[in-house]
């Protein structure tokens, strides 16, 4: 395998893709002040394509190379704020959403971005039917009706009709999220693959899915430029941004999943900012008066979830069982500490109608009861899947450990982001520990993940996390979807209080903790401000001296 110096690397275009390996280059001078050189664990990284991304570092790569129609309020997270909509309207019937753009706002390509560039890229999101789909069809939005539902009016005006009066917050929110991304169309097009008509793609069109995958089609303060799977990706500004320019020439997020060498190569100024610190490395750069840091509360809860389709699993018995086999406590003080709280609730501080119940505590012999009731007195041998990064790789181990003392065999599956993310999303672990950050910041997020399987056979096409476990729920799906329609706040936030406790009892999922996402930073870098979500980390505004 070939490594580039980072003076190389620097010189890459997007056409050098290929060539961007830069994991494990040597330790470098001081980082050049046009650049930022983050270290974080990339790993889960499936595609640059705002229609099928759907991980938590890929939602930051796009919020900060595509624009959306508006964004999280982050002065107030109950709101939105414009982003491409100088200003929009709801009607009367709240079925039917009216935005009008900015004008004279273009692509990275130079392309002028108007309503038909927003048009087609929900049509886009729509049709190609990727894993963000759902966010937009449970708008009513259907490959069938998205040319009338969501069309250009003019040049400038871009109307969006839902096929129920949902909350306004709720439909604002959704668009907030990264399928909400508008993409060059002229530009996509160009470059979209005639195919025959499969399970990937319905239509005979990729709608430019091999291109997106790699490239980019956006008007954001960057462009990506550069994304080699578990090595880099490099992002450049765009001068033609219509919003405030970047500070920055260039930002490289490079690959590096332990932290302890995070913290090393942020201490030799071979990187600007670490993401990925561990407890004890962060009270280490903590401590350094040449570096800082910071922190933000994340809608990201970490969880541990129990696949129904096997038949030890689904017993109820034992799914409140192993809920008494996590050490929260020692979990609290070590291996997430200043990095998470602990919480047992699927939705996270923050959003309406969340809970802070902690019912469960560490009782081996309570579980033991449990699953002699369940008719396993001597335990059963499970198999767990673990992507290999902290905390999560601790956090199995603890809890492998803990399940052994009331004799359950957890046998540990280690791998990368990509192939546990494929293994569950096919349904094919027994247990699997990951990670969940909302999509956007309505607790419908949430309830309708954890809480709602309208389709629990093979093909449906709603894949949440309650299908990925198999957990068939038909009163909680109901309940889901009332809850979209309460537009009294009160009210809304008593009806995800119900279901966070019946998914808290009785549900195969068992929460950790809430992540408190950190980063150790350079005393040179100035203007780093994490956000709530991935996708509000925001980098137009970082700089460096």
């Amino acid at each position: 395998m070939t490594h580039l110096t980072r003076r190389s690397l620097l010189k890459l275009t997007a056409g050098t893709c290929a060539a961007a390996l830069i994991a494990g280059a040597p330790a470098l001078a001081a980082t050049p002040p046009d650049t930022l050189v983050a270290a974080f664990a990339i790993d889960d990284i499936i595609s640059l394509d705002p229609g099928e991304a759907f991980e938590l570092t890929t939602a930051e790569i796009t919020s900060n190379t595509y624009s959306l129609l508006v964004r999280l309020d982050l002065a107030d997270t109950s709101k939105v704020s414009p982003d491409l909509a100088e200003s929009w309207t709801v009607s009367e019937d709240g079925k039917t959403f009216t935005f009008k753009l900015k004008p004279d706002v273009v692509f990275a390509s130079g392309n002028p971005l108007t309503a038909s560039d927003v048009a087609w890229s929900f049509e886009r999101a729509v049709k190609l039917d990727k894993s963000p789909a759902f966010l937009l069809t449970q708008l009513g939005l259907s490959g069938d009706n998205v040319t009338e539902t969501a069309k250009a009016a003019d040049a400038l005006t871009f109307v969006l009709t839902v096929d129920q009066p949902y909350a306004p917050s709720f439909v604002l929110n959704v668009l907030s999220s990264t399928v909400g991304s508008v993409v060059d169309s002229v530009l996509v097009k160009e470059k979209a693959k005639a195919v025959t008509p499969s399970a990937d793609y319905k239509y005979d069109t990729d709608f430019g899915n091999g291109f997106l995958k790699t490239a980019c089609a956006g008007s954001g303060a960057f462009i990506a430029k550069v994304w080699k799977a578990n090595e880099a990706v490099v992002l450049e500004r765009n001068d033609k941004y219509f919003g405030e320019k970047a500070k920055l020439a260039r930002v490289i997020y490079r690959h590096l999943k332990e932290s302890a060498g995070q913290r090393l190569a942020l201490e030799a100024g071979d990187i600007d900012v670490a993401r990925n610190l561990d407890p004890g490395d962060l009270e280490a750069v903590a401590k350094n008066p040449a570096l800082k840091t910071d922190s933000a509360g994340k809608g990201t809860v970490y969880y541990i979830s129990l696949n129904q389709k096997n038949p030890n699993l689904a017993k109820p018995e034992v799914r409140e069982a192993l809920k008494y086999l996590v050490d929260y406590d020692a979990i609290g003080k070590t291996l997430i500490k200043g990095i998470g709280e602990i919480h047992q609730t699927f939705l996270p501080k923050g959003q309406l109608g969340a809970l802070d119940e902690k019912p469960y505590t560490l009782d081996v012999a309570k579980a033991k009861e449990l699953l002699a009731k369940a008719g396993l007195p001597d335990g059963f041998t499970v198999t767990m899947d673990v992507r290999n990064n902290q905390p999560v790789t601790g956090i199995a181990e603890s809890f492998q450990q803990t399940a052994g003392q009331a004799g359950i065999k957890v046998e540990i599956i280690p791998g990368d982001g990509k192939q546990t993310l494929t293994k569950y999303r096919a349904r094919n672990h027994d247990i699997y520990i990951g990670q969940w950050g909302s999509d956007y910041w309505d607790p419908n997020s949430n309830a309708q993940t954890f809480a709602s399987n309208p389709d629990n056979a093979d093909d449906a096409a709603s894949k949440t996390l309650a299908w990925r476990n198999a957990w068939e729920v038909p009163e909680l799906n109901a309940q889901t979807a009332a809850a979209l329609l309460e537009k009294d706040p009160a009210k809304r936030a008593a009806i995800y209080a119900g279901l966070q406790k019946e998914v808290l009892e009785n549900g195969p999922f068992i929460i950790v903790f809430q992540q408190v996402e950190v980063a150790g930073l350079s005393g040179k870098v100035e203007g780093f401000k994490l956000g709530p979500t991935f996708d509000t980390n925001f980098l137009a505004p970082v700089s460096k001296s």
